[in-house]
């Protein structure tokens, strides 16, 4: 795996690649956000019953 196999791998994926419409960067946009507030919710969760159970 040489330098010009990694050169040939990166030009591929860039030719195969293309810009996302609006529709499919507004899903990426509410997947993400969906994803930062659950794992949001889980940290406040797992915040709130260390505090309950005496601050181990």
């Amino acid at each position: 795996m040489g330098l010009r196999s990694l050169i040939e791998r990166m030009r591929r994926i860039l030719l195969v690649s293309s810009k996302p419409d609006k529709n499919e960067y507004r899903q990426t946009v509410k997947i993400t956000g969906l994803g930062f507030v659950v794992i949001g919710v889980i940290g406040f969760v797992i915040f709130m019953i260390v505090q309950l159970i005496g601050g181990l």
